[in-house]
């Protein structure tokens, strides 16, 4: 009896997550305890190792469990405290607000996203052309918009035409109900067609997301922690822009140039076309659509367009936190819309709600990262260089620490050392403005080479799409690796051999202007 009812709770535990998957947890939870008592610096990094592994089987088994169960254990044994993790949530709520209402909104906007997208697809035959644009929409939405809502459009973007195209291989209706999950019903000819579809779709998503990492790095809208950075170096909006420049606009143009060579060489799982089948279809859908269109379905779409202008501007201007401008998004375009059942308006929010739990499981760990000091003798190590080497460590060293953990969190660190180093007088503002371009390029760039850098492509891998697609995080990790080489070596070298000088010359003409204000300043010049 007892070892029958060991046997079910075992075959319970993580439900059908392979016997390795669920033994190999068990073992992260026997060991922890046993090197915390040894070494609490080596527990540490070892419970973000074990992290790590369980978004790298994402699609084994979602991580907000076994990451859970393995915070729940860190709690305890007193890696962290409660507080701390819940301070950390505080710090990001923001963050999560995002998530939960901004997600959401897009969600009742995904009629309108489905319509003009459509027509990009059907009217840009080139793949090559399309990629280019989709980069390039993502890298200008992301400059002024948040990266997480710029990934949330995209993915609502392809699961619409995924939806489309599963529907009808199924051999069902435009607007019929489907499990677009299950390929049962998908007779064997269309199955190679799917597969290739899958590939032509895992490009636009990866093209897109590395879109948001270009042009978020660019303004200090673009990510959280470069509004911390801009906040510490008392940067407006266009000078933060300006500093950034000779790393970020060298930058772009390179990661343009490495999705055309990509796309042109079919490396690394690039170049995949779109079937004439699926684009025939898609082309169905967009004439069937036109012709079904009721006029209370074009009231729709315009009210829809008219909200996503005020999307636009609302963040552009930051006339209130993005989760709060995402709340009203929800409210207008429902209330525009006639969603007006509880039911209706919770299908919105199953897509962001496991990411924010999973969230808040990784600002747990951020948290142990902060009282165990994982990351303190690396800050100590690059402090005790000079001149370009610092600027050279520091960007490397915010890159590294940005591929394991979240870049946000990395850039705060950073920003908040060189801001005391500066106050102590320990390194000049010359420096501080030159460190703090490297820390915000180091931490946006580098940590595109895996989904733990940067929370949109964590977004990306954990959502709905990914299993469909066969995104996973290796896969994400070797389609980004091209980008990862080209985006950390430009911005490696525009460090080292631009940036000093782009400062120095406008450190001069800030000189100039302070100059010619003065009184007497003009005559003086002659």
């Amino acid at each position: 009896m007892q070892a029958s009812l060991v046997s079910s709770i075992y075959k319970n535990f993580l439900g059908h997550a392979p016997d390795w998957y669920k033994q190999t947890i068990i073992t992260f939870m026997v060991i922890n305890p046993l090197i915390f008592m040894v070494s609490p610096f080596a527990a540490g990094w070892l419970l973000v190792a074990e992290f790590i592994f369980t978004l790298a089987m994402a699609l084994k088994c979602y991580p907000l469990q076994p990451g859970g169960l393995l915070l729940i254990q860190a709690l305890f044994i007193g890696m962290t405290s409660p507080e701390h993790m819940m301070h950390e949530i505080e710090t990001n709520i923001e963050v999560l607000l995002l998530l939960v209402f901004m997600v959401a909104g897009i969600y009742f906007m995904k009629d309108l996203l489905l319509f003009l997208f459509t027509k990009l697809v059907i009217k840009v035959k080139n793949k090559t052309v399309l990629s280019l644009c989709f980069m390039a929409a993502s890298a200008v939405l992301s400059a002024f918009l948040d990266a997480l809502t710029v990934v949330a459009v995209i993915i609502a973007v392809g699961l619409g035409f995924y939806t489309i195209y599963h529907r009808v291989a199924s051999g069902r209706e435009f607007q019929s109900e489907h499990d677009h999950t299950a390929d049962d019903e998908i007779s064997a000819p269309n199955h190679g067609d799917l597969d290739k579809f899958r590939a032509f779709l895992r490009n636009l998503m990866m093209h897109s997301a590395i879109g948001t990492a270009l042009g978020g790095v660019m303004t200090m809208v673009g990510e959280p922690q470069n509004l911390i950075i801009a906040d510490k170096a008392a940067w407006g909006f266009g000078e933060f822009f300006l500093r950034m420049s000779p790393v970020t606009l060298p930058v772009f143009i390179c990661g343009l140039l490495t999705a055309l060579t990509l796309e042109k060489t079919g490396w690394f799982g690039y170049g995949a076309q779109m079937p004439k089948s699926v684009r025939s279809i898609l082309i169905d859908y967009d004439s069937h659509m036109d012709a079904e269109r009721t006029p209370r379905d074009n009231a729709r779409l315009t009210l829809q367009a008219l909200i996503g202008v005020w999307l636009v501007v609302g963040l552009a201007f930051h006339l209130a936190a993005v989760g709060l401008i995402g709340l009203s998004v929800i409210v207008l375009a429902t209330s525009a819309s006639g969603v007006i059942e509880e039911h209706a308006l919770g299908k919105a929010f199953e897509e962001a709600l496991p990411f924010t739990a999973l969230l808040c499981v990784f600002f747990g760990v951020v948290a142990v990262i902060i009282d165990q000091g994982l990351f303190q003798p690396v800050i100590d190590w690059v402090l005790t260089y000079e001149g370009k080497t610092q600027l050279v460590m520091f960007y490397l060293a915010n890159g590294v620490l940005s591929m394991v953990s979240d870049n946000v969190f990395v850039g705060s660190v950073y920003i908040t050392e060189v801001t005391t180093a500066l106050q102590k007088g320990a390194i000049t503002r010359d420096q501080f403005d030159m460190l703090a371009v490297a820390i915000n390029t180091g931490t946006n760039l580098p940590s595109v080479a895996t989904p733990n850098g940067q929370a949109a492509f964590l977004f990306l891998l954990t959502s709905a799409i990914a299993p469909l697609l066969r995104l996973s995080y290796g896969r994400m990790v070797y389609m980004a690796l091209p980008y990862t080489f080209v985006l950390t070596i430009v911005g490696l070298v525009t460090t080292y051999f631009v940036l000093f000088d782009a400062t120095e010359m406008l450190y001069n003409l800030h000189l100039i202007n302070h100059h010619l204000e003065m009184p007497g300043a003009v005559e003086g010049s002659h």
